[in-house]
């Protein structure tokens, strides 16, 4: 049978279990998996979902449990599953998160954040684009291709792991660090990023840097601000020289970003006093700065440090600079590499486009993957909301990107 007919052969097996692949969704994310470091449940009970869904479905569920002392269950889940292809010593994983951020301010959200609600063909709940479409479309894209009973070109396989929002720790460092579970010859796609027409690939990601400034003063009464230092007008000034400083000085363009420069963007800010009358005694902000490869995270940490060194001279004050995440850029992925034109050809095959290849400022973990010398491209086919309240997922885009995972190793054969 010619690839085109293997192909449309595995696609209709998709739309036909469309309601099934809906329904699995819709009782997943019912599943509240906010990350437990930012004040959720955690991944158990999804991952306990999941693992009982493959099972029953028939496949061999390998699950890592990665200690984490300050987790109720004192261990956080990762597992996968994988079908047997001809060449054993190579795997094409598909790699999704089950954790997902907090709702945030609920009365921003339309309906229950975690009570899913169908509408217009979009999912509106928390975690539906990131990352439960793509894990969604992964799972039944495994599941499609071993009910094809088709014979693989070589081992494919999807991981569901744990920690992704909350810089990965009890996820993806830790797999790669243990275990030989991911070998050299290996494929990894990451469906974690993406564009509202699918016809991107992202193979470069910017260096990232999360930092947090601590600058102390003295509190004192409103009225009296000669006895006092208002932490709150330094850490202001502080902030803004340091926005001006670095986009003054950093200021090179790669085409191939979304964003094409480097960006340093001042986030949150903690409270500091609760009345109005009151000069803080501490003021807390935080930087989020995606800095492209050509330059060293290295060379911005001196610049910050130097800065901050000036003000502390200046205003005889202590000010404290903790890096909260540093993590610097892997090597592009060539646009010749394997995992790149398997991609390519699978989308064209599937949705007929000419994909482009691009990098993002958004860090996924295929940045982790990339720093390990592993082929790794980032696709998936999303409007671009995570985050947001009213996140949601069209499911038009949930089984396109299934029959295209599902298309990769056909279009290799």
């Amino acid at each position: 049978m010619a690839k085109t007919d293997v192909i449309s052969k595995i696609s209709s097996g998709i739309d036909r279990d469309s309601t099934k692949i809906q329904d699995f969704f819709v009782k997943m994310l019912k599943i509240n998996s906010v990350n437990p470091g930012m004040g959720g449940p955690g991944e158990t009970a999804r991952a306990n979902f999941i693992q009982s869904y493959l099972s029953a479905e028939g496949f061999d569920v390998q699950r890592v449990e990665v200690p984490d002392p300050d987790y109720k269950e004192k261990f956080r889940p990762n597992i996968y599953a994988k079908l047997e292809g001809s060449n054993k010593s190579k795997t094409l994983w598909f790699l999704a998160h089950m954790d997902t951020v907090p709702e945030g301010s609920r009365e921003l959200w339309n309906s229950d954040p975690f009570e899913p609600v169908i509408k217009d063909g979009k999912i509106y709940a928390r975690g539906a684009e990131d990352n439960g479409q793509s894990l969604v479309a992964s799972l039944f894209a495994l599941r499609a291709l071993k009910n094809s009973g088709e014979k693989l070109p070589f081992n494919v396989g999807v991981w569901c792991v744990a920690d992704e929002e909350n810089g990965s720790r009890y996820g993806v460092k830790y797999l790669l660090e243990h275990g030989g579970l991911f070998g050299p010859k290996d494929l990894v796609v990451v469906p974690d990023a993406g564009f509202p027409d699918g016809d991107k690939i992202e193979l470069a990601e910017k260096n990232l840097l999360w930092l947090k400034f601590v600058v102390h003063g003295k509190q004192v009464h409103a009225s009296l601000p000669s006895k006092g230092r208002n932490a709150h007008r330094i850490g202001m000034r502080l902030a803004l020289e340091l926005d001006r400083m670095l986009h003054e000085k950093y200021t090179k363009k790669d085409d191939i970003f979304d964003e094409i420069h480097s960006t340093f963007e001042p986030t949150k800010v903690d409270p500091n006093v609760g009345n109005v009358n009151t000069i803080p005694g501490v003021d807390t902000f935080y930087f989020d700065c995606r800095v492209l490869p050509e330059y060293t995270l290295d060379d911005v940490l001196a610049d910050i440090y130097n800065t901050v060194d000036q003000f502390k001279e200046k205003y005889k004050t202590e000010i404290n600079l903790q890096i909260l995440n540093k993590e610097d850029a892997g090597p592009a992925t060539s646009e010749s590499s394997e995992v790149s034109k398997l991609l390519g050809s699978a989308i064209k095959a599937v949705t007929r486009k000419e994909p482009e290849y691009v990098g993002i400022g958004g860090q996924t973990v295929g940045n982790l993957f990339r720093q390990k010398g592993l082929a790794t491209a980032v696709w998936s086919t999303v409007d671009d909301v995570p985050h947001e309240p009213n996140e949601y997922s069209k499911f038009e885009n949930l089984i396109s990107d299934a029959k295209v995972f599902a298309a990769m190793p056909i279009v290799a054969s």
